[in-house]
């Protein structure tokens, strides 16, 4: 496409309104042939890197349309794979050997890389943007906002665009919240490694010349604010005495509480993490009448909260042993509730209308306690921590037995 002479083409400086408090303030301004065009941004770096594009355009010799007056070198081939596009097709070929949790990871942090891939000129995005993404994004799904698929089939930028420079900017903005404040370190990893790997992907199958995202910022880890520790304070931990007293408290006037104790009593005894213990089933359980126990653990529940749906555990099947005393516990719960050896002990079916209060009606009876302040405090240490020492007990095959703080 021809363009006008480069005489007909203006660049001018930023321009700031502060006192209108708008949402985008500073705007770039250009004119072709006369005509005046502007974009307005939300930040000064966006704006500045956006009257950098067109300098380098001119400075080029680049053509600009009339009608848009962006360079034509913006205006993408029609064959041209998208960014969008393309975020799309990898989700659908990862698709089926990740877990559910995984897929949910992956479309979340790929719904705040998409808006970040388009024309340095965009407008603002459409409202509800990202929630179309989220929703959309999964292979198979069709998005019903035919506003943001517009959006995106405009401004989304192809695969060959993608520079080292405007990815370390979406680099950056990976790791803020949505009004620019600063995400918790754990999730912008999460965000940058999922982002970063669908456009390596692209690389590896040819889709791209070559991997442009460029390296994370020297230092990044090792800075105070994004320094994260996944290590427990064991001294900070119940010791064994108190840990029975914090598990005997939890029963209050609601039957749910009995099976929210037997449930704590399960994570710290055998080390057992939450998604394993609501899939435990009666046939997993041996429990002698004297004498330690053992709980095969085949089942965990990867799905979506509340719809039950079983598959492996995070690290594979294992045995664990488990002590005298949760033996008893759990024998006395599977002989008051009358489960079979196929029953779920601790989930209830969407498919049975009976609770475990309906079966049993003995069970509405039950005394209310109040955790008193001692109990209060272990139970908030509890949730920091409270399977450390039960999981390398079992990782090294012998009966768990916590160790006391010292």
């Amino acid at each position: 496409m021809s363009g006008p002479p480069l005489a007909d083409v203006s660049v001018y400086g930023l321009q700031h309104r502060p006192a209108e408090r708008p949402k985008r303030p500073w705007i770039a301004r250009w004119s072709v042939l006369g005509s005046q065009h502007s974009r307005s941004f939300r930040t000064k770096v966006e704006a500045e890197r956006f009257r950098r594009a067109l300098l380098v355009a001119v400075e080029s010799g680049g053509s600009f349309d009339p009608k848009s007056g962006e360079p034509t070198a913006w205006q993408p081939a029609p064959e041209a794979l998208r960014a969008h596009e393309w975020a799309r097709s990898w989700l659908a070929e990862q698709w089926p050997e990740w877990a559910p949790r995984t897929r949910r990871s992956a479309v979340e942090a790929i719904s705040r890389l998409v808006p970040l891939l388009v024309s340095p000129s965009a407008p603002e995005s459409p409202p509800g943007l990202r929630a179309h993404l989220v929703a959309s994004l999964a292979p198979d799904v069709e998005g019903s906002d035919d506003g943001a698929e517009a959006w995106l089939r405009r401004w989304s930028i192809p695969l060959e665009q993608l520079s080292a420079p405007l990815l370390a900017l979406v680099d950056q903005r990976l790791g803020q919240t949505l009004d620019g404040g600063a995400l918790a370190p754990s999730t912008a990893r999460r965000f940058r490694s999922t982002s970063r790997a669908c456009i390596r992907r692209a690389a590896e199958l040819g889709v791209i010349v070559s991997d442009p995202w460029p390296a994370g910022a020297r230092g990044r880890s090792r800075r105070k604010a994004t320094r994260t520790t996944r290590a427990v304070p064991i001294r900070s931990l119940p010791d064994p005495a108190t840990m029975a007293r914090l598990i005997d408290a939890i029963p209050n006037d609601r039957p749910a509480s009995r099976t929210y104790q037997l449930m704590t009593a399960v994570v710290y005894y055998a080390g057992l993490r939450p998604s394993e213990v609501v899939m435990l089933r009666a046939r997993s359980l041996e429990l002698p009448a004297t004498g330690w126990g053992r709980i095969s653990v085949t089942e965990a529940d990867v799905g979506v909260v509340g719809l039950d749906e079983p598959g492996e555990p995070k690290t594979g099947p294992r045995s664990v042993p488990i002590p005298p005393a949760l033996v008893a516990r759990l024998a006395s719960w599977i002989d008051e509730h009358r489960y079979t050896a196929q029953d779920l002990i601790f989930l209830r079916h969407h498919d049975d209308p009976a609770s475990a209060a309906e079966r049993n009606p003995a069970l509405l009876d039950q005394p209310a306690q109040e955790p008193d302040a001692e109990h209060r405090v272990g139970l908030d240490h509890l949730s920091k921590g409270q399977v450390a020492a039960p999981r390398r007990a079992n990782t090294l095959g012998r009966p768990n037995r916590p160790a006391a703080s010292g």
